[in-house]
């Protein structure tokens, strides 16, 4: 991690945070961590403490001024953090203050002189260098003078400062202000404010850096998780258009669809949309992504809003397609969840955590269109553009699916995401003559050559086929009807060699006749001529002969 010049930071372990903070929280420094009654201050300060004394060797001490300290390391215990370990290794101490208003008024004055002593003592007994109050509010309660009480807060700030203490201070909300008291927020030189909603019965926690002295920060809201792994940030913002485009090639699974694509299949990290009409094979086609990039030794995640694992391998079993070997070897893994389960921010940032615990190569997002009832156009695309950012910046195939509710020339997405794919894949069911007939069109592709042909896309045990274009008088002709016209065609092309086949043999036996004539008349010219050269053969013995009697009169008249 790149951290800019200014103060020192402390690393927080906390996933996401360290980066939107460029480095953590400030060291030696007050932090003030804020919100409502469970939106996560008091785990936001544990998860601090925990991974400074595991992770950074850096000790801490955790004081609780209403929890005890069995409760805390309970529940710390379910998220995977072995606290009592922490503090068998004199790694964390947990001291417990309780602070009754009713008994502090029968002794008199109150000041943290108290408060100071004990913490000195645990900071000392095991060299800590970070610090946890929590809540605030517990100890202050004891204070009815508001002067008295602005004076022992900053008492308390710069008494942890001149400790070189990296603290982290929880406090509840108040009315119209970020703290009850109000002032906690101003001598603090980090605020974190924590919030809990609920939208249309669905929650969502975020966070918002209010201020940080003496450093940027990231100033938008973000949303944040708490689960089995704990407390983790979702920093969307940071992601920009800044990825690398690669010249490799992957395989969607169906041959004939890859050949559409100049050079054969898509290029590695691209985003590609499969949107159509219910029915039209969106998901076999997103499925078939996955199991290739499977079949290549490779990872495929595969998030579905509307099918369950087993139901997913099921189906894809009838047309060919095996997921249960790749789920079994972890080569593939489903998340199946209703999207109106979490907010799209919850959405977000689970889906995100998924690529970074999995490591997958493809990820397949099944459909996307189901967002549309968890939140308005604007806020589910810019979910998904974060989602499309963050796979590309990491070098992952996207595949999403998206359902459209109608065919009528209108080719637009409900969440306007064409514009951000490199690959719009369309598929559309057409009725000729009573039948439903699946077409699939390439409509872009960048970076790459392709078809512009519409192909019909047929499902069989076999796998997935495109079928070439047919082109008839009516246009481009699928299902029954193309192959009645193929069949017509076949029939109208056996007529017509049967009436060649017939016109030549009708020419060859015209030729054989004509050859026959020729070659009489041949002969009787050769005859002709046999019988004139004999006359002539005559003729010239004639000559001859006469010539010699002509002769022997003339030699006998001389005599």
């Amino acid at each position: 991690m790149d951290v800019p010049a200014g103060i020192s930071k402390s690393l927080t372990g906390i996933t996401g945070f360290d980066d939107l903070t460029f480095g953590g929280l400030p060291t030696g420094r007050p932090s003030l961590v804020c919100g409502a009654a469970g939106c996560g201050k008091t785990l936001f300060a544990s998860t601090f403490l925990i991974h400074g004394a595991r992770d950074f060797d850096e000790p801490g001490v955790f004081v609780t001024f209403e929890e005890r300290p069995v409760d805390i390391v309970s529940n710390v215990a379910s998220l995977g953090f072995a606290l009592d370990q922490l503090i068998e290794d004199e790694k964390v101490v947990i001291e417990h203050i309780a602070v009754d208003p009713a008994e502090l008024a029968e002794i008199g004055d109150y000041d943290l002189e108290g408060l100071f002593l004990r913490l000195e003592l645990a900071i000392d007994s095991i060299g800590a260098k970070r610090v946890v109050l929590d809540t605030i509010e517990s100890l202050f309660s004891a204070f009815s003078d508001p002067a008295i009480l602005r004076a022992e807060i900053r008492r308390l700030f710069d008494w942890l400062k001149e400790k070189g203490m990296t603290t982290v201070i929880t406090a509840e909300r108040g009315d119209g202000t970020l703290t009850r008291q109000g002032l906690e927020e101003y001598v603090s030189d980090c605020v974190i404010l924590l919030d809990h909603r609920v939208q249309n019965q669905i929650s969502t926690r975020r966070m918002r850096i209010v201020k940080y002295r003496g450093t940027a920060h990231g100033t938008n809201e973000y949303p944040f998780l708490i689960d089995r792994d704990g407390f983790s940030v979702l920093p969307v913002s940071l992601l920009g258009l800044n990825h690398k485009a690669s010249e490799e090639r992957i395989s969607s699974g169906v041959a004939d669809l890859d050949a559409m694509v100049d050079g054969g299949g898509f290029h590695r990290g691209a985003s590609i949309l499969i949107s159509g009409v219910a029915g039209s094979g969106k998901s076999s086609l997103a499925t078939s992504f996955a199991a290739a990039a499977c079949a290549q030794g490779e990872r495929a995640l595969y998030f579905s809003f509307e099918e369950s694992v087993d139901q997913a391998v099921r189906n894809m079993r009838s047309i060919g397609m095996d997921l249960a070997t790749p789920l079994r070897e972890d080569r593939m893994r489903f998340v199946s969840v209703r999207p109106t389960f979490y907010s799209l921010e919850m959405h977000l940032a689970i889906m995100l955590r998924e690529v970074d615990r999995f490591g997958p190569s493809l990820v397949v997002l099944d459909p996307i269109s189901a967002f549309t009832e968890s939140g308005d156009r604007l806020e589910v695309q810019a979910m998904l553009l974060r989602m499309v950012d963050f796979l590309k910046n990491r070098g992952v195939t996207a595949v999403f699916s998206h359902l459209m509710h109608g065919q009528d020339g209108a080719i637009t997405t409900d969440a306007g995401l064409s514009s951000l794919m490199d690959v719009w894949i369309l598929m559309l069911n057409r009725e000729v003559s009573g039948e439903f007939n699946r077409e699939l069109y390439l409509l872009k592709a960048r970076g790459t050559a392709h078809s512009n042909q519409v192909r019909e896309f047929v499902m069989s045990a076999g796998g997935i086929r495109l079928l070439p274009p047919y082109l008839g008088d009516a246009g481009a002709l699928t299902g029954t009807a193309r192959r009645i016209e193929e069949g017509r065609a076949r029939r109208e092309e056996l007529r017509r060699r049967s009436e060649v086949t017939r016109l030549r043999e009708q020419l060859d036996q015209r030729r054989r006749r004509t050859r026959a004539q020729i070659e009489a008349l041949e002969a009787d010219l050769a005859a002709d001529e046999a019988e004139l050269a004999a006359v002539f053969e005559g003729e010239q013995e004639f000559l001859r002969q006469a010539e010699a009697d002509f002769a022997r009169i003339r030699e006998s008249r001389r005599s």
